[in-house]
C-alpha cells in the first residue's frame, strides 16, 4: 500500500491540507458568514473572494478540564483582611472592581474576537454554489459529445496483459487443438489397426501430434473495450425580468441580484447552459447579457408579452425532446386587468407542459399585501413550478438556495 502525503505550501507558506481541512470542518460557519457578505456587496463584485470573519465561540475546540465541586482547602498568601468564615461584598455592576483595566461600565453588550479567514475566488465559488442542481435535469441529447462510457465490444487477438481473458484463450487454444489433432489421431488410429502395424508411420504421426501446442500465441484473447458516445445534459435557461415604470431601482437591483447569481451559478455548474434574457414592459424583447443587466427602460407592465415571447422561442430554437427547459421570472407583481389570468393560463398550458421547472420571485412593495400576479400564480398547481419573495439584499442569496437545492437521491 502507498501511501502519498502532500506537503504542497500555498501563500505565506502555510499548508494546503490544514487549509482544506479548516474549509471541511467550519463549513457551515463560513457558508453562513459567506451569506452575509453577499447581501452587502455591489453587483460586480459578486465572484471575487474576500475576507470572511468566524466568530471565535465557533471556532473553539473542546477540552477536559476540572469542574467546581468537592471540599477544597486553598490557602491565598499575602491576605491580611479576611479570615475563614467572612462573607465577600459583591462589586457594584460589571466594574466594580478598582483596577486600571478598560472594562465597561456593564451596560454595554458583551463582544468577542473574530477570527478573520481569506478566501480564494475558486473556493468563494464552491461554498457559493456547491449544493445547488438543476432540478428535474435528464440527459436526453447527443450533441457535441465530451462524455464517453467504456463498453463491452466482444474479443480481440491483440491487447495489454491486464484485458487477458484466460477462459477465452482457454476454449479457443482447445478448439485449435482439436482441429489440429483430429486428422492426425484418425489416421493413427487407421494404422494401429492393420494386421502388421508399421511402427515407423505410427512414431512419425505421434510425434507430429505432440508438436501441437498446448498454448499458442494465436489463441490469446484479451477483453476489448470501445467509445460509445453518452447523452449530454443540454439546458436552456430563460429570464424574465419585468422592467415596467412600477419597477423602482431598489426593485431592480434586487432583480439584478438574483440574475446575477444564478448566471453565476449556471455558468460553473454546467458546461452546456444556454440562456436567453428577455426584458419586458408593455411588450417584450430578446437582449444580450450587457443589455438585461445594464439598459435602462421604462413603460407600462404586461407580463404576458414575455410569457408569449418565451414561447416563441422555445419553438424555433429549444424543441422540448432535445433541451431541458427552465424558466426564472422576477417581477413586482403589479398586472392589469385579465393580464394576471392570461399569464397565468400561458404559463400552465403552454409552457409549464414543456418545461422541466420554472421559478417566480416577486419583489413587492408590501409583502403583507398579495398582488394581482402573484394571487393568479397561487392557483397554479405543478411541482415544476415554485414562487417566493424578496423584499431585501439578504433575502436573495437563501431564495436561490431554496429554489435550486439539490435533490434527494
Amino acid at each position: 500500500m502507498s501511501i502519498v502525503i502532500d506537503r504542497r505550501l500555498n501563500d505565506r507558506n502555510k499548508s494546503a491540507v490544514n487549509r482544506e481541512r479548516f474549509l471541511r470542518r467550519y463549513k457551515e460557519q463560513i457558508r453562513k458568514s459567506v451569506s452575509d457578505m453577499v447581501s452587502k456587496r455591489l453587483i460586480t463584485d459578486m465572484d471575487r473572494g474576500g475576507d470572511v470573519q468566524i466568530p471565535t465561540r465557533d471556532i473553539s475546540e473542546p477540552t477536559f478540564h476540572h469542574g467546581q465541586g468537592g471540599d477544597r482547602e486553598m490557602i491565598l498568601p499575602g491576605n491580611k483582611q479576611f479570615s475563614p468564615g467572612d462573607k465577600l461584598k459583591r462589586p457594584d455592576g460589571g466594574g466594580g472592581g478598582s483596577g486600571n483595566g478598560s472594562g465597561g461600565d456593564g451596560q454595554s453588550e458583551n463582544s468577542e474576537d473574530e477570527f478573520t479567514f481569506t478566501l480564494s475566488r475558486e473556493e468563494f465559488m464552491n461554498l457559493f454554489f456547491d449544493d445547488l442542481e438543476l432540478p428535474h435535469l435528464i440527459r436526453n441529447v447527443v450533441g457535441d459529445v465530451r462524455e464517453f462510457k467504456m463498453q463491452r465490444a466482444g474479443y480481440t487477438p491483440s491487447g495489454v496483459p491486464a484485458n487477458l481473458s484466460v477462459t477465452r484463450s482457454l476454449r479457443q487454444a482447445l478448439a485449435r487443438r482439436i482441429a489440429l489433432e483430429s486428422p492426425l489421431k484418425k489416421q493413427l488410429a487407421e494404422l494401429k489397426a492393420r494386421e502388421v502395424p508399421p511402427d515407423d508411420e505410427i512414431a512419425e504421426l505421434q510425434k507430429r501430434i505432440d508438436r501441437v501446442p498446448f498454448l499458442d500465441e494465436f489463441d490469446l484473447r484479451y477483453r476489448h473495450r470501445v467509445k460509445v458516445p453518452q447523452p449530454i445534459s443540454r439546458a436552456v435557461m430563460f429570464c424574465l425580468m419585468d422592467v415596467s415604470a412600477s419597477m423602482t431601482e431598489d426593485k431592480k437591483d434586487l432583480a439584478k441580484r438574483f440574475y446575477t447569481l444564478l448566471y453565476l451559478f449556471l455558468s460553473r455548474k454546467y458546461e452546456k447552459v444556454e440562456l436567453v434574457f428577455i426584458r419586458h414592459t408593455d411588450n417584450a424583447q430578446e437582449v444580450d447579457e450587457n443589455a438585461f443587466f445594464h439598459d435602462r427602460q421604462s413603460g407600462g407592465t404586461v407580463v404576458l408579452s414575455a410569457l408569449k415571447l418565451m414561447q416563441e422561442i422555445m419553438t424555433a430554437r429549444y424543441p422540448s425532446d432535445a433541451w431541458n427547459i427552465y424558466g426564472a421570472q422576477v417581477s413586482d407583481g403589479d398586472a392589469f386587468g385579465a393580464d394576471p389570468e392570461k399569464s397565468r393560463a400561458c404559463l400552465t398550458e403552454q409552457l409549464l407542459p414543456h418545461s422541466r421547472y420554472f421559478a417566480y420571485i416577486e419583489v413587492p412593495d408590501d409583502p403583507m399585501r398579495t398582488s394581482p400576479l402573484s394571487y393568479a400564480y397561487q392557483r397554479i398547481d405543478s411541482d415544476k413550478f415554485a414562487m417566493s419573495s424578496v423584499t431585501h439584499r439578504g433575502e436573495v442569496y437563501p431564495v436561490l438556495r431554496e429554489l435550486f437545492k439539490k435533490e434527494a437521491a
